[in-house]
């Protein structure tokens, strides 16, 4: 009994080592290899990768278990997050917002002189409060919804379906004000890896529970399932991509968990229902007046 509880123990301190542990290498780590812009996505794509592997060690749901297709479809986001989405908001958001920043004289030295930790928490606030925002927005309006609801179609969660989703919802939930401040790139690229992972964990087959202190903050596979429920109202709330603390604040938390996810009676979607989605309205408008057209000919 003992030995299970130690071990139980151990394991609900996963999540809270790997933040403590990235932390320590964006503060600590070597020169240039911190400095290096390509560092975050390898980065990244390892922590990734890892919890990839722990849902094999230690599964949540037996239903959630990934297949060939679920795979191949998953990894398909990936590089499209890290390609054509990086691109799209590097180009359309980063750089313009940064030449804004230029031409107006915006400067924040003081940021630079913050604590490397709280440069770290100041980044995570700030992508966080916009994306929540954001969030809440694409569940309370029909337009954005539309962009939404394929990520909400997953019928199961595994490590890598935070990047499924229809394009259009993969920029706009990318954009974020970081580049008007004056940061270092390691502070920077911490935060991001940070709410990586913590995302990664929301969305993985595993049963690491993290202790109540840290959920408290962090968003995790319990309250992020629930989010993801069959029906619609109750996927209005838990918004917080990597931090619950938001939802706790703005009285959107729920309590509670869910293994059935999923819309339209579970159903899933291709990827190329998955790009199109928001255009359905239009698509069946055009089919009832070709419809309508074709019933007006005479035979």
């Amino acid at each position: 009994m003992q030995k299970v509880t130690m071990q139980k123990v151990l394991l609900s301190y996963v999540q809270p080592v790997m933040v403590a542990a990235i932390i320590l290498f964006w503060a600590f780590g070597p020169a240039d290899w911190i400095s290096n812009p390509w560092s975050i996505v390898v980065a990244t794509l390892t922590t990734t990768a890892l919890i990839q592997a722990l849902e094999w060690v230690k599964e949540r749901h037996s239903s959630w278990r990934l297949t060939r297709q679920e795979f191949f479809t998953d990894v398909f986001y990936v590089v499209l997050s890290y390609t054509m989405i990086a691109w799209a908001t590097k180009t359309f958001a980063d750089e313009p917002m940064m030449a804004a920043k230029r031409a107006l004289g915006i400067a924040t030295p003081w940021a630079m002189h913050l604590p490397f930790v709280v440069q770290v928490a100041l980044v995570v606030v700030l992508i966080e409060f916009g994306q929540y925002w954001l969030h809440r927005l694409m569940h309370n309006q029909s337009f954005f919804w539309s962009t939404h609801a394929p990520h909400h179609h997953l019928t199961q969660l595994n490590a890598m379906k935070g990047a499924v989703g229809n394009p259009l919802e993969l920029f706009l939930i990318s954009l974020s004000v970081v580049a008007l401040l004056d940061l270092p790139q390691a502070a920077i690229f911490c935060a991001l890896n940070i709410l990586a992972v913590v995302s990664t964990f929301a969305h993985a087959n595993t049963r690491f529970d993290p202790p109540r202190w840290y959920a408290f903050v962090f968003t995790t596979i319990q309250n992020h399932s629930l989010h993801h429920s069959v029906a619609y109202e109750d996927t209005r709330c838990n918004y917080g991509n990597s931090l619950i603390l938001l939802d706790r604040i703005f009285g959107t938390y729920r309590s509670g968990e869910a293994e059935l996810v999923g819309q339209d009676d579970r159903r899933r979607l291709s990827i190329p229902e998955q790009f199109l989605f928001p255009t359905r309205p239009l698509i069946d408008r055009v089919k009832a007046r070709q419809s309508d057209a074709d019933a007006e000919v005479p035979a």
